[in-house]
């Protein structure tokens, strides 16, 4: 059996060891033998890609080559009427029936003429610039509430594409998922790499940043701005800096000002109220120093135990 087992591929072996009843530890060369389960490359089919990124690249044409507002308008509420109607846009209204009213403010609601969005409530916002890009704003929004938007292939390839156009800064393979919100956009940079899981909040009013190969996990918030205790309407923007290759996971806060440097990763629903070093996990509320990476203890392939298992208890 021995000769046999010698034979295997490294997994084959460890499978086989177990069925033996010898139990294999965390080492360092076992952690080289563990699956490590990078992103699959997965496509459409090629008629459904081909559709997909001919209207991707219309689109990033048309907002490339007009920097008209109204324009930019059209072109929104045309694409929506379509995405959300499956029809063309045309033809009057019938404001005189009641019954028809529904109606007409489903389709008046898909021209970002006609909608206000919350970013324009806030005092420090720059009204020019956020002018020239709400329509593509309101497209984001808008896409997102569709059902197409659970179609990542396409939800990926778009947002990335209107967030050329949107933010400071977005670099190559920024993968973002649907329900992301942002503020303003134009302060928000996004590096190579960045990963943004669903229904994430990047509160870009300061300037936030998302340094390259970072993964914010699903339902964080990022904050670059902070209110006056006393009163509300005194805000400091506060620059916010996440990365490179650091962790923000699930339900967790980066509050204005933090740095979350490179390598270092903020556990589940923890608050990180100062800066986080490098390489560092921390947790809790507020977050703290749990241990380096070089010190975690790394997922046993024996019991499924992983960095988690060390955290100390709450205070």
């Amino acid at each position: 059996m021995e000769k046999c087992i010698a034979a295997y591929g490294p997994l084959q072996r460890q499978t086989a060891l177990y069925s033996l009843g010898v139990h294999l530890f965390a080492s360092a060369d076992n952690l080289e033998t563990m699956p490590r389960y990078q992103y699959r490359e997965i496509e459409p089919t090629r008629e459904a890609k081909e559709v997909f990124n001919r209207w991707i690249e219309s689109l990033d044409d048309e907002f490339s080559r007009h920097q008209n507002i109204a324009l930019r308008g059209e072109i929104v509420r045309d694409n929506l009427h379509q995405l959300m109607l499956g029809r063309p846009h045309g033809g009057r209204l019938n404001f005189t029936l009641t019954t028809e009213l529904p109606f007409n403010v489903l389709q008046l609601s898909l021209d970002p003429a006609n909608v206000t969005l919350e970013p324009e409530y806030y005092g420090d916002i720059d009204v020019e610039r956020y002018a020239l890009i709400k329509p593509l704003v309101w497209f984001w929004r808008m896409f997102d509430r569709s059902p197409v938007a659970l179609n990542h292939w396409l939800g990926f390839r778009l947002r990335a594409m209107l967030g050329k156009h949107i933010f400071k800064s977005i670099g190559t393979n920024v993968k973002i998922y649907h329900g992301v919100e942002f503020t303003f956009g134009y302060n928000l940079t996004l590096e190579d790499d960045v990963i943004i899981h669903n229904h994430v909040l990047l509160d870009d009013r300061g300037e936030l940043i998302i340094r390259k190969g970072t993964s914010i996990s699903e339902q964080a918030a990022v904050f670059s701005h902070a209110h006056d205790p006393v009163e509300a309407c005194i805000i400091e923007q506060r620059r916010t800096e996440v990365g490179p290759a650091a962790r923000v996971t699930y339900r967790s806060l980066v509050m204005p000002g933090v740095c979350v440097a490179k390598g270092a990763m903020l556990g589940a629903q923890g608050v990180a109220t100062h800066d986080i070093g490098e390489n560092t996990i921390a947790g809790g509320v507020p977050a703290r120093k749990i241990k380096t990476t070089s010190e975690a203890h790394r997922l046993d392939d024996r019991t499924g135990e992983g960095p988690c298992v060390e955290l100390p208890p709450n205070d």
